[in-house]
């Protein structure tokens, strides 16, 4: 396995970044996610773009996009799957003990990891902590993941594969990984980013393909909606059959079905939308 670090590739046995990194120590880092379609990247471009975003949010310098594409072409071509998870990795860098951060520049780190196509359905839970939708990085993709891991790791214990937040007023935010859209009466609804949800690119795409709308929704409409559905790099467009203990279609319903194939068709004709 080869991996991007700071400037060329090296193996992943010799892959280092300094344990006084600033992404380690506190977490002062972003990242992306991006799918890889026999070793060709899905939606690049905005994934750049959000990352950009992200780093001006945590008042990092920009990420010089050209040496991003070139690490990603440089990994997907030194590590061929079919179906990969590229993880893009952009740190605050070496910085001393603390949260000041230091003077020799970000690190960036490209890696590659094969996955497999997520079954058609899932099951989610809802768990009792919140999103701070007026946060200081409110909406930015950042490696500060532990409440993430906390909430997932609550979702396996019940048998589910994603934990769904509300935000601190009490409407549906988004899942530790995925945004959620609901069907009720026939329309097709997600949180708006003014939720405090990650605007997703997945989701953006969804959205504008099938023209969801975005709409400020009590957490309670998951105990109503028709339907319900994930969106994210990995899951693409996700049903899901079980949310807490209720019990939802066994199949995908006929709009979240509609939605998938709309995904998966414009998808696979554009490569980077």
């Amino acid at each position: 396995m080869k991996i991007w670090v700071n400037g060329g590739l090296r193996s992943s046995e010799d892959a280092q970044v300094s344990v006084f990194d600033h992404g380690l120590t506190v977490g002062d880092g972003i990242f992306e996610t991006v799918k890889t379609v026999q070793g060709r990247p899905f939606a690049l471009t905005r994934h750049l773009d959000r990352l950009t975003r992200s780093a001006r949010g945590l008042g990092l310098a920009d990420p010089d996009l050209d040496e991003v594409r070139r690490a990603c072409a440089a990994v997907l071509d030194a590590n061929p799957v079919e179906l990969g998870r590229l993880r893009i990795t952009y740190t605050g860098g070496l910085s001393p003990l603390g949260s000041d951060r230091g003077d020799t520049g970000p690190t960036l780190v490209v890696a590659l990891g094969g996955t497999k196509r997520r079954p058609d359905t899932t099951a989610a839970i809802t768990v009792p902590w919140t999103r701070n939708e007026r946060g200081a990085v409110t909406g930015l993709k950042t490696t500060s993941y532990a409440e993430n891991v906390v909430a997932l790791a609550r979702a396996h214990e019940q048998g589910a594969t994603e934990a769904l937040f509300a935000n601190t007023v009490g409407q549906l935010c988004e899942g530790t990984g995925s945004n959620v859209f609901v069907v009720l009466d026939g329309e097709l609804h997600t949180p708006p980013v003014a939720s405090g949800c990650l605007a997703g690119i997945t989701r953006a795409l969804v959205a504008e393909w099938t023209g969801a709308r975005e709409t400020d929704l009590p957490v309670a409409v998951l105990e109503r909606a028709d339907e319900v559905f994930l969106t994210s790099s990995l899951r693409d467009v996700q049903a899901v059959h079980r949310v807490d203990d209720r019990e939802l279609t066994a199949v995908p319903g006929p709009v979240t079905a509609k939605a998938m194939r709309i995904f998966e068709e414009r998808s696979g004709a554009d490569l980077d939308p």
